[in-house]
């Protein structure tokens, strides 16, 4: 049975007005939730699975590849707030899998590289090639003697290869993601027998002071439907995931002028909404859509505009593979030697009951 939990925090981050804004110098210059995803001149292949409903799964693609010139603060926040979760673990990885680390937070990365100096590190993501290379040049020189081990240095996982890595570390990806379910199963995949993965995404509560402003102007909505987390806790089941655990908090933003809160949208990710406008959008309806935030945000006591983030954290086992009771049955040869590794000796019962 899947065993969920809601906490429900509150906290509040005061973000102060910019010095200036930030200039305009075309049309494309637009906030990062309200403007267009250009068509992607290499799409996916087509997935056996359909998509995630509502969300366009060319634009996810395109935005799993953008560089990341800096990790967003509120990714590295909800970071920090997962790496306390570990405490609860016993279990110290050997080596552990970081999935998209430039948009889920360097400085995360750097905590759990402290958390776990003697833990072999690979990275995973669509933008992990080039995570390596940045983390190499801030590594230091390669003289040091402490860079001459191999486990200090990040690999790049080539996507083929079996890993069998102890954690999976997620952050803020999965919201992201056209075809959830198919990533749960490759993350499962990189995992060893009692492996863990640890995630987090937003859920559904996120941004709806924006989705109010947009439904009261007659907008499309500013992003696509976000999956409530027990939806996730289910797919975790669903993929062959034990002993899920769910939990969600909310973080309010506060800020003391609009200008920060286009600064910090933009930063954030796209508008993945297949309901978008489909074209570009111009100056004057970006100063619209500006005014409009002005006169409808909500405020708090002081005055400042919020805005609500609702975070979800998953957690999870890779369980010994199981076989069903029937009249014959097949266990791959990876499978099999998982559970001779995990010392199952009847794999029709692999708990020895």
């Amino acid at each position: 049975a899947l065993g969920a939990r809601t906490v429900r925090v509150t906290s509040v981050f005061h973000r102060a007005p910019l010095a200036a804004p930030p200039p305009v110098n075309c049309t494309y210059h637009l906030p990062c939730l309200l403007r267009m995803t250009p068509p992607d001149p290499f799409p996916p292949p087509l997935a056996a699975e359909p998509h995630l409903p509502g969300l366009d799964p060319v634009a996810a693609a395109r935005l799993a590849r953008r560089p990341v010139q800096e990790s967003p603060w509120l990714h590295e926040e909800v970071a920090r707030r997962m790496a306390d979760r570990l405490g609860w673990i016993k279990q110290v990885p050997n080596r552990w899998m970081h999935w998209a680390p430039e948009r889920g937070g360097l400085q995360g990365h750097a905590e759990l590289c402290g958390r776990y100096p003697e833990a072999e590190c690979l990275l995973a993501g669509a933008q992990a090639t080039t995570t390596a290379q940045r983390l190499a040049k801030l590594s230091g020189p390669r003289w040091v003697p402490a860079r001459w081990r191999p486990s200090k240095v990040p690999q790049v996982w080539p996507g083929s290869a079996p890993v069998e890595a102890d954690m999976l570390w997620a952050n803020m990806s999965l919201h992201e993601d056209a075809y959830p379910k198919r990533t749960l199963r490759l993350w499962k995949e990189a995992l060893k027998v009692n492996g863990f993965l640890m995630f987090s995404c937003l859920g559904p509560d996120s941004l709806k002071e924006l989705r109010t402003v947009h439904q009261h102007m007659g907008w499309p909505a500013p992003t696509h439907t976000l999956t409530d987390m027990h939806d996730l806790g289910d797919m975790l089941v669903e993929v062959g995931f034990a002993e899920p655990v769910m939990d969600m908090e909310r973080i309010t933003l506060t800020y003391a002028s609009v200008e920060r809160v286009v600064q910090d949208l933009r930063a954030w990710g796209r508008n993945l909404n297949t309901q978008r406008f489909t074209a570009c959008r111009s100056r004057h309806w970006l100063g619209r859509w500006k005014q409009a935030l002005q006169d409808h945000l909500p405020r708090n006591a002081e005055g400042q505009f919020l805005l609500t983030f609702e975070v979800v954290y998953g957690h999870a086992l890779r369980p010994v593979p199981r076989l069903k009771m029937q009249a014959s049955a097949a266990l791959s040869e990876e499978d099999m030697r998982r559970m001779l590794r995990a010392g199952v000796t009847n794999p029709r019962n692999p708990h020895g009951a």
